[in-house]
């Protein structure tokens, strides 16, 4: 019988991490956190990678958890740190700027009015614009503008897409709408396949706008679906149906959900690549996290549309993921040698058919333990999303 989280262990499970990054304060309050744990621990590193605004989230959930001001005080120091990190354009030559800048800065706007979170959110929503590719209606994920080998876009940035609504209500500017709306447009007309499994990467023409080919970087091969890529679409169609009221939206995000849950295992963990669903393969516990958020969000849609059975449906399945996660994955508060908040998550592993370059397997991953948090803090009911 699949169990789903209860209200003492959502609160246990939420008392746990507000320890840990109690305890993390001292060394990463002037220093970012790594994408990922090495042997359990997180290096502190400047502000240059595309993670970052993680921890500074993590510093903003924690505070609404907690109602402690000193959370809120280490990260009002981020935002410093942001907004000098966009206007010197320090590593900030690609899509990331809503995973960047709407953890860390758009949620110090809404919580604190701070004017300079403010300021460096908007500044990184135009840089995010500055990547539009009008030929074939995207914004391109990485590398100089324009390139051959890196005109394409990937997945990951329906996560990204959030951080234009915000810039498009806080200025009345429309292109910031107009190009998320755009990129959108693109993504679902060539990421999903007819099984409503994902590409990571999609190529398209340089010359002519016309889609190419479906690739991955980090997923198993490129005709696998890799776990955390239909993970940001998950949660990506969920929100983009929350800023849009475009049911087709809610309607594929079905699909995709259901793609995802069924190629989990028995303990409900997933792989990285959902191509595994049995073996010695390592897992992304950051996929289920993730996904968790993406069926919370939907279901307060879902609700707002009085279809309340649906808003149950995927609540319930939320709740089971996190139930998973909190019996397998989740780093207790007296857990010795070990500084994130879930293991067994996988920022990058290699494969015979992909590009990337391994890195944290098997580690605390920091959108990982963010995610979790968020989506321990959402369940309470009360709150209201940055994305």
């Amino acid at each position: 019988m699949i169990r789903e989280l209860t209200e003492k262990e959502r609160l246990d499970a939420i008392d746990n991490a507000v320890a840990i990054i109690r305890r993390n304060l001292p060394e990463y309050t002037y220093k970012c956190q790594d994408t990922n744990t090495v042997d359990g621990i997180y290096k502190p590193i400047d502000n240059i990678e595309w993670t970052t605004g993680f921890w500074p989230g993590e510093l903003w959930l924690a505070y609404l958890a907690s109602d402690d001001e000193v959370f809120a005080h280490a990260a009002g120091i981020f935002v410093e740190s942001f907004l000098e990190r966009i206007k010197k354009h320090i590593a900030v030559d690609h899509h990331d700027m809503g995973f960047l800048y709407t953890p860390s800065c758009v949620a110090a706007y809404m919580l604190t009015h701070n004017a300079h979170a403010r300021e460096a959110a908007l500044m990184a929503a135009d840089n995010l614009i500055s990547r539009f590719q009008e030929k074939g209606q995207f914004i391109q994920a990485w590398g100089a503008m324009g390139a051959d080998d890196n005109y394409r876009y990937i997945i990951d940035c329906m996560l990204n897409l959030p951080l234009l609504y915000w810039a498009e209500k806080e200025t009345g500017k429309s292109i910031y709408r107009e190009i998320a709306l755009k990129h959108t447009k693109t993504c679902i007309a060539n990421s999903f396949r007819p099984d409503y499994s994902s590409f990571h990467t999609f190529f398209m023409n340089k010359e002519t706008g016309e889609p190419v080919r479906g690739e991955t970087c980090q997923g198993y091969k490129a005709d696998s679906s890799w776990a955390r890529g239909q993970a940001w679409a998950v949660y990506g169609l969920a929100l983009a149906y929350r800023h849009t009221g475009e049911k087709s939206y809610l309607d594929l995000f079905e699909h995709v959900s259901d793609y995802f849950m069924e190629k989990l295992p028995e303990d409900m963990i997933p792989y990285w690549d959902l191509i595994f669903t049995s073996g010695d393969e390592p897992r992304d516990s950051s996929s289920g996290s993730i996904v968790a958020c993406g069926f919370l969000e939907a279901a307060d849609s879902y609700e707002k549309n009085g279809e309340y059975e649906k808003a149950r449906k995927y609540r319930k399945m939320a709740k089971e993921l996190l139930k998973a996660i909190y019996d397998t994955c989740m780093v207790k508060k007296d857990e010795e040698g070990i500084n994130g908040l879930v293991k067994h998550g996988t920022y990058s592993k290699k494969s015979p058919y992909n590009t990337c370059t391994p890195a944290g397997v098997d580690e605390c991953v920091s959108w990982g333990d963010y995610y979790w948090l968020e989506a321990l803090v959402r369940l309470g009911g009360s709150w209201k999303s940055w994305w």
